[in-house]
Order: structure tokens, then C-alpha cells, then sequence
């Protein structure tokens, strides 16, 4: 092979690199549907987000309905409130739960819809009003050895 064919198939090796990494760098930043699909928004009101971020996954019955599209604290009521962009082929129903969930034990936080049985369906901009906020593990353990402490400590 000559000099010029072995910088071709060089350049063409480098292309496919950088490729590769810009896919990957978008699926770990969950960008990987650049397509316009059509949405609707939905609001929800939290006591505690835990982790979640703007582009979290919004799933039913594990299948990714949508995308958190925007987060923000309400100082009149002290909640955060998310706003998520649910695909339109997805209907939810008015009394529709949203819980805030994390896959494993550190695993990525998105929120789960459960859809309700209510024959009236959320439309763009409705209010998810039944939440159920996010689970810190922080707290728990706080209350547990406080719990423990209350005993061990009450029992003299």
C-alpha cells in the first residue's frame, strides 16, 4: 500500500472514533433522542427531589413516557415543582401518581408515573395533584439510629 492510502483508511478509523465517542457522550448525558417528537407538558409538585436532574427519564411501568424539562422552587408553598414533557401517545389519567424513584441503591433517580383508573385524561400544562416524594437514604439511617438511641437510652 502507498503512503496515501494508508492516511485514507487512517482518517477513516478517526472519523469512526470520534463518532463513537460523540454517541456515547450523548447517551450518558441522555440526549440521544434529538428527533422533535410531539409533547405535552405536566406539572408536579415534591416535598423532596433527592437527586433528580433536568433530561431524568420519566417512566411507566419502566418504559420512558418522557423527560424532565424543567425544575423549580415554589417559595409560596415551600415545594419544588417539576415540569415533565411527556410523548403524546402516552395519555395519563387526572389521578395519576408521580413518585420519584432511583433505580438500584445509587443508581440514576427519574420519576415514575402510575397511571389511576379516572376516564378524564391530564392535558397540556395539567397538574399531577397525587406525588410521592423522593426516598433519602440519608434520613432513614437518621432516624433509624435515632430510633435506636431512644431505646437503648429509655430502658434505665
Amino acid at each position: 500500500m502507498n503512503r496515501s492510502t494508508i492516511d485514507l483508511w487512517v482518517g477513516i478509523f478517526v472519523v469512526i472514533g470520534i463518532g463513537a465517542i460523540v454517541f456515547l457522550a450523548l447517551k450518558v448525558g441522555n440526549l440521544t433522542s434529538l428527533q422533535t417528537a410531539q409533547t405535552y407538558r405536566l406539572e408536579a409538585d415534591f416535598d423532596n427531589i433527592g437527586g433528580l436532574k433536568l433530561r431524568a427519564p420519566v417512566k411507566a411501568a419502566g418504559v420512558v413516557v418522557g423527560r424532565v424539562d424543567r425544575v423549580r422552587f415554589d417559595p409560596k408553598n415551600y415545594r419544588a415543582v417539576v415540569t415533565m414533557s411527556i410523548d403524546q401517545g402516552y395519555p395519563f389519567s387526572k389521578d395519576t401518581i408521580a413518585s420519584i424513584l432511583t433505580s438500584g441503591l445509587l443508581g440514576e433517580v427519574y420519576i415514575g408515573l402510575d397511571a389511576g383508573g379516572d376516564t378524564q385524561m391530564l392535558a397540556d400544562g395539567g397538574v399531577i395533584t397525587k406525588t410521592q416524594s423522593a426516598v433519602v437514604l440519608e434520613k432513614l439511617i437518621g432516624q433509624f439510629l435515632f430510633d435506636k438511641a431512644s431505646t437503648l437510652g429509655g430502658g434505665k
